[in-house]
């Protein structure tokens, strides 16, 4: 925090704009509160950038994570089991990623293979392979294009991905906790 004026700033804003309120109490909840809304916002955004870069260069109407979902199904261009695409994702809302899978799989994305005794596994398709290319290409030139001359930001974005995969965890073992502290 730094004085100017009459005011005190925190992170460039006047602390008039910073009112407390139910998640608020003291300056940490201040400042964790901030990050949370703006990993938020950066979420809905990321999700808008996924689905209309997709859109660009496929017809596919897809969201965010569908999008997400195509790529780590690409993602060292192996076939992943639905655990696997659970656990890379961090999600266990199962029927909604089998619902994604079906829409990629319908849309000549992704291909589903082997039987429910043997594994079943699912990987990009020819024209998935060239999607997820051309998404590659698009987003070097918007995306990589606008960060990449911006300095000291390679170094920035190793700090928060270092940073969210910290908080990853502790939102992990914080739900672990409440959920053994659930109401009946």
């Amino acid at each position: 925090m730094e004085k100017k004026g009459s005011t005190v700033q925190r992170h460039g804003q006047d602390s008039s704009f910073n009112q407390r309120w139910h998640l608020a109490q003291d300056d940490t909840e201040v400042d964790f509160t901030e990050l949370e809304f703006a990993l938020m916002r950066c979420f809905e955004g990321f999700g808008r950038w996924q689905s209309e870069c997709l859109a660009s260069v496929s017809a596919l109407a897809a969201t965010g994570p569908e999008n997400a979902l195509l790529h780590i199904i690409r993602m060292n261009d192996r076939p992943k089991s639905i655990k696997e695409l659970a656990r890379l994702t961090n999600r266990d809302d199962v029927p909604n990623i089998q619902y994604s899978l079906r829409k990629l799989i319908g849309a000549g994305l992704v291909l589903r293979e082997g039987s429910g005794r043997s594994g079943v596994t699912y990987q990009v398709t020819e024209e998935g392979r060239r999607v997820t290319d051309e998404f590659g290409m698009l987003r070097r030139r918007l995306l990589i294009a606008a960060i990449e001359n911006l300095p000291g930001m390679t170094d920035r974005l190793a700090e928060a991905t270092r940073t969210l995969n910290l908080l990853s965890g502790i939102y992990e073992e914080v739900a672990r906790t409440a959920a053994t502290h659930r109401r009946s």
